[in-house]
């Protein structure tokens, strides 16, 4: 087995030798550059002179001292350089022999002088010649004694290999994800005890593929089936394996299964697949065709070990889209498991897990925590932990409290409170009026998520104010006339400052895109609109751009029925709003007087302003058509930014 880790296991001081020998070579490489760069200074300070120059200089007095070679001189004059350096110069001449006043003038003018002799081209050669034999012999010599390993070295994959000396992580220490634990323990029992099922007839499966948002636990997932079956565990990226060299890429992924076979069972957990396993494309060049060529190694390499091997790959992407077919078929990657956020009780749960080394207050309940934190992902709520103690420890505190847990929440959701920012007293009443409106419209439709709080005081990402909600309990479904109402207390505050303040303002932008996103969707992905259809018009919100097959009139008819949406929407917020006009204003004055209120304070002025008529049904044009799942990028965080 020693083998297969380390060539020279044997011989401690064989790769030492390698090293020795390339600083050696390095250091001479670095020496000849040093004193060629020094040569070419000097060079480069040296005036030429003609021989004529020369012999005026010296007769004048100005030559200190003298180097005579055979086919040129130096001399270095009395008079110094503009920065304080000796001044040389440089003649050619044809020797002592031509002037034979020379020794004579030099005798009489010069300080010093003497002969030297000029090193040939011969010579020059001969050196150079020396550096290139030293060199290819130090280069033999590491080849004879490792051969190209150490220099060939990048081509090696870097696992993080894991095994059972270093903390084990079982599935104690994952919270909220249930389904995707069960999936995992039949991998488990495959790296336990392979051959109950091959005794069956059973194949271990090859790979297992987590899908899911960041955040969600991929990582810890499969770190904590390393740690129950006990077996080393190797961690890549997908980007691990990419280089600029050709074939580098390659050359990792089989570098990295031989050192699984050899350590085999085990796990290789390859994070982020994507980077490496996108659709292949014909005619690539480049990093692409790179790409290409470690996508096509890693595919023979998963389908090329023996299947009771005992080696698993797990791999995790939030784009499975974006994988070339050949890599998620059965055969490679037979199981994928989708890991989403948790729900309620999993929030609970993830809490409990990140707070266990976090003192609490005894009265705090982690079930009211999980309920404000809808759609949060685990990494999130291990976040949120982690500002609630801080804020505490700013505070003096010895433990977290609630109200700790709902600072971090709004610090997460909306930035850093700036209380230091000097508006404008018109700007600061046109935030209350947004606000109120946003608050009153919400808190007057039925079904809509409850207002928790509302504020005008500024965060740190640009928000001039916001209205939270908290809802009560998760929503996977949205019908036609929630989502209505929806639209409108995201229309509420650009409807406020038009009936309050007769003028508009782009504090609205972030609310406007919101609901234009969420009435695109209800025409071309969830079948809401009577003159469409039911039908799935596959239209992507940021290009506008239709699908196979639709012609420019459905998607002419398909903005109209977006703004249609919009319009309606609009209309029942107006409605609403003039009706109760008496608590729109009280709402604003408070906010003025408070700068934040909480669910009972709005339902305090709400009750002493009570609607004078029942509200208006949902506009008949929207027939709700039987609940069906929203997609998880329809999530609402609960926060409607100014």
């Amino acid at each position: 087995m020693s083998a297969h880790h380390s060539p020279s296991s044997g011989n401690p001081s064989g790769p030492r030798r390698p090293l020795i020998l390339w600083g050696l070579a390095i250091g001479a490489v670095l020496v000849l550059f040093t004193v060629a760069a020094i040569m070419s200074h000097r060079a480069s300070t040296i005036e030429s002179w003609t021989y004529g120059q020369f012999r005026r200089g010296l007769v004048d007095g100005q030559v200190k001292s003298v180097q005579l070679g055979a086919r040129s001189l130096d001399a270095e004059l009395r008079s110094a350089d503009a920065d304080g350096s000796p001044r040389r110069i440089r003649a050619t001449w044809s020797g002592a022999q031509a002037d034979p006043d020379l020794t004579t003038l030099l005798d009489q003018h010069a300080d010093d002088y003497e002969y030297q002799r000029d090193i040939g081209p011969i010579a020059s050669g001969i050196a150079t010649l020396a550096v290139v034999v030293l060199l290819l012999l130090g280069l033999f010599l590491i080849t004879r004694g490792g051969g190209l390993g150490p220099a060939m070295a990048f081509t090696r994959s870097k696992p993080k290999a894991r095994d059972q000396s270093s903390r084990r992580v079982t599935f104690d220490d994952v919270a909220g994800l249930r389904e995707a634990v069960e999936e995992l323990q039949e991998v488990v029992g495959f790296l336990k005890t392979p051959e109950r099922y091959a005794a069956l007839g059973g194949r271990i499966p090859k790979g297992v593929l987590l899908v899911g948002p960041p955040g969600t636990g991929k990582t810890l997932l499969a770190r904590a089936v390393s740690g129950e079956a006990g077996v080393p565990f190797f961690a890549l990226s997908g980007s691990d394996f990419m280089e600029m060299y050709v074939g580098v890429g390659a050359a990792r992924v089989r570098n990295l299964f031989a050192k699984a076979e050899a350590k085999a069972p085990c796990l290789i957990f390859i994070d982020e697949i994507d980077a490496i396993g996108k659709v292949r494309s014909s005619g690539a060049s480049g990093a692409q065709d790179e790409r290409d060529q470690t996508l096509n190694q890693l595919l023979v390499a998963m389908d090329g070990f023996d299947a009771n091997s005992g080696i698993i790959v797990m791999a995790a992407t939030n784009r499975p889209e974006t994988l070339d077919p050949a890599l998620i078929r059965p055969g490679r990657f037979d199981r994928h498991i989708r890991v989403d956020p948790p729900d309620l009780v999993g929030r609970e749960q993830i809490l409990k897990v990140h707070s266990r080394e976090v003192p609490l207050c005894e009265q705090l309940d982690l079930r009211q925590v999980a309920a404000m934190t809808s759609g949060f992902a685990g990494a999130e709520l291990a976040n949120l932990v982690n500002e609630a103690a801080l804020l505490a420890a700013r505070k003096g505190k010895d433990r977290v409290e609630r109200a700790d847990f709902e600072q971090g929440f709004e610090r997460i959701l909306a930035g850093p409170e700036t209380r230091g920012r000097v508006m404008r007293p018109d700007e600061r009443r046109r935030i209350a009026v947004h606000e109120a409106g946003h608050a009153l419209v919400s808190a007057s439709l039925p079904g809509t998520d409850p207002v928790h709080k509302v504020t005008i005081i500024g965060r740190g990402n640009g928000m001039g104010g916001f209205t939270m909600y908290r809802p009560e309990e998760d929503r996977f479904l949205h019908t036609t006339e929630w989502l209505m109402h929806c639209l409108a207390g995201l229309l509420g505050g650009t409807a406020a400052e038009e009936l309050a303040l007769n003028s508009i303002s782009d504090g609205a932008t972030s609310d406007l895109q919101r609901a234009t996103q969420i009435a695109r969707r209800m025409v071309t992905d969830f079948g809401m609109s009577p003159n469409l259809g039911r039908v799935c018009y596959g239209i992507d919100p940021s290009s506008g751009q239709g699908g196979p097959g639709w012609s420019e009139r459905t998607i002419r008819e398909i903005d109209l029925e977006v703004r249609r949406l919009l319009d309606e929407a609009l209309a029942l917020a107006h409605s609403l709003l003039r009706r109760r006009a008496g608590a729109l204003v009280a709402l604003t004055e408070l906010l003025l007087d408070r700068e934040t209120i909480d669910a009972a304070e709005l339902h305090a002025v709400l009750d002493s302003h009570p609607d004078p008529t029942p509200p208006p049904p949902t506009p008949s044009g929207l027939a709700s058509p039987p609940d069906r799942p929203s997609p998880r990028s329809l999530a609402f965080r609960g926060v409607e930014p100014n």
